[in-house]
């Protein structure tokens, strides 16, 4: 039997080099191949989940439970799903491989799992998830806690903090009101209005002229409602409380309502973090335990040659 020149002339050390180089090559065919399967268990688990979730709804408003448990069970699921699917995905990757080495799969199996982030991140920022969006409307609605969890912080805080904004107003709305109130029926619209508009330049025009808009404020008020100017002048002092007040109010629910944003988006930034590294993980993992065994190896490619 002839024995090839390059095998004949080939050292030990090249061999080596040679049989590490073949074993840590990247095989893309194999990490996209774990990424079209992890992309495919998510959406396999996540339409369980969907119907998990909808049968825990009943008809009775009183029978359901809290929304705040279903977001919570809906991010816990999704991120669950998440790393099964990593898992999944790292475990055909790491197969397909052809790398008996355990480092070299699991690695394969880490790409598989940036590729789907990826992928993830893709659908969700660009045109193509709008087209998905509307096709499973359902599973978005179902799974929209999980925003907290993985993504999408930024909405999910401005959605914690909107029943604190949406109890702001205006400060001047109610002082305004109770003007055209006590003036009504008693002189012309024209009045009522130049009274408003008068206390509202004396709450917000510049501080220098205060006096001078506080005393046009009270004859205005005064023409208005009929009384004398010194009671005018009363009513403009309760007014401004009432203004203080108001003010004071409205800075507390603007803080509270920072405060809550400022918390939902740590909190999901945290937990968005925590998620993609469990993907990462299993996903590592899962391209380790698909390592083919070298045996195998051998075994195919003698039933190849024969």
């Amino acid at each position: 039997m002839s024995t090839s020149p390059l095998l004949a002339t080939s050292t030990p050390a090249a061999s080596a080099d040679v049989r590490t180089v073949l074993l840590h090559q990247v095989s893309w065919g194999a990490i996209f191949a774990g990424a079209v399967t992890a992309l495919v268990s998510q959406v396999i688990l996540n339409m369980v989940g969907v119907g998990v979730g909808l049968s825990s709804v009943g008809a009775h408003a009183a029978d359901n439970p809290a929304a705040s448990t279903l977001s919570l069970g809906a991010g816990l699921w999704f991120v669950g799903s998440g790393v099964v699917a990593a898992l999944a995905g790292g475990l055909i990757a790491g197969r397909l491989s052809g790398k008996p080495v355990a480092g070299a799969a699991g690695l394969h199996g880490l790409v598989s799992w940036a590729v789907t982030t990826l992928v993830v991140l893709y659908l969700l920022t660009s045109a193509a998830g709008g087209l998905i969006g509307g096709a499973f409307s359902g599973v978005t609605s179902t799974l929209g806690g999980a925003g907290s969890l993985v993504g999408g912080t930024v909405q999910t805080a401005a959605q914690a903090a909107a029943p604190s904004l949406s109890k702001i107003t205006n400060p001047l709305d109610g002082i305004e009101q109770t003007v055209r109130q006590q003036a009504a029926g008693q002189d012309p619209q024209a009045a009522k209005d130049a009274a408003v508009a008068a206390i509202r330049a004396l709450f917000t025009g510049d501080p220098a002229q205060k006096a001078e808009a506080e005393t046009r404020a009270a004859d205005a008020l005064a023409k208005a409602q009929g009384i004398p100017a010194e009671q005018a002048k009363a009513q403009i002092q309760d007014y401004r409380k009432q203004y203080d007040a108001a003010v004071a109010s409205a800075k507390q629910k603007a803080e509270a309502a920072a405060l809550a944003t400022k918390s939902a988006a740590t909190q999901g930034a945290f937990y968005g973090a925590l998620a993609l590294i469990l993907g990462a993980l299993a996903g590592f993992l899962g391209g380790r335990l698909g390592a083919p065994k070298p045996d195998t190896l051998v075994a195919g490619y003698d039933a190849r040659r024969a």
